[in-house]
């Protein structure tokens, strides 16, 4: 069941969508070639809680740390350890943060050092097919015209949609109802209603779709060992609309990037 929220209850989930938002703007200030993702990990889990909240995801079905960081051909749920990063990496970095009573569910895929032209272009089509997917959600849609958006735009570049992992609602829990799936048919799935939240998150690979688990029962590979992209953000129905409640733009701050693409997805502009 799609539990919608009040107003205010939005504006609670904004204000931990910033707090993650602004997380990962402090680990793009951070993350570079020799850092250690168990090092960003420590980094985060302080900076989550000098800002009056909790991580989400340290304990959550027993996941170990503050962060999942999934570099390369891992797709999600990396968990962070002593190996430093290298030139030519990219990893996810997906956080979570809870205060007053609400979840924010947010990631980011970065470049560290030199990386492979085909791989940067991976991250751009799975980050431009994270918005295509956001314009979907609005009354009248149903859940699959999400995904089936988000397919169509990274499929005709020849990219795998991963089948088994997909977005979410939010609120009070980290997981709620519906599953957002990256892929499937327009009018099917469950219809959109006023005041729902959701994680919208792309997880394209560059290769197949298949993918395998781990021993560690936590991390996700792709099957063929190529690298895989995840871009996720938190979004609430409003006036029949999509809004962003959460931002990149500290990511982009910190890396010296200037963007729109969020503009269009709010009331008012975004001011750091």
């Amino acid at each position: 069941m799609i539990i919608p929220k009040t107003r205010e209850e939005i504006e609670l989930m904004r204000e931990s969508a910033l707090i993650v938002s602004k997380t990962l703007g402090m680990i793009a200030s951070e993350i570079k070639v020799g850092v250690t993702t168990l090092y960003l990990d420590k980094r985060a889990e302080e900076f989550i809680r000098d800002h009056g909240a909790e991580p989400s995801f340290l304990g959550l079905y027993g996941f170990p740390n503050s962060l999942c960081m999934s570099p390369n051909s891992q797709v999600v749920h990396g968990i962070p350890n002593n190996k430093p990063l290298e030139s030519g990496d990219v990893i996810s970095v997906d956080c979570g943060a809870y205060k007053n009573g609400f979840h924010g569910d947010h990631a980011y895929s970065f470049e560290i050092g030199e990386v492979a032209e085909d791989v940067k272009k991976l991250l751009r089509v799975t980050k431009e097919s994270l918005y295509v997917g956001i314009r979907e959600l609005k009354l009248g849609n149903r859940v699959e015209d999400v995904g089936n958006a988000i397919q169509k735009y990274t499929e005709a570049h020849g990219y795998g949609v991963v089948r088994e992992l997909v977005g979410h609602g939010v609120g009070q829990k980290m997981h709620e109802d519906p599953e957002m799936p990256n892929y499937g048919k327009r009018g099917r799935g469950k219809l959109f209603i006023e005041g729902m939240v959701v994680a919208i998150e792309p997880m394209i690979n560059l290769g197949t779709k298949n993918i395998r688990q781990h021993k560690d029962g936590w991390t996700i590979t792709t099957a063929d060992g190529k690298p895989s992209a995840h871009f996720e953000h938190d979004v609430a129905i409003i006036d029949g609309k999509p809004e962003i409640l959460s931002t990149f733009a500290y990511v982009y701050q910190a890396l010296g990037i200037v963007s729109n693409e969020e503009e269009e997805f709010r009331k008012v502009p975004f001011v750091i």
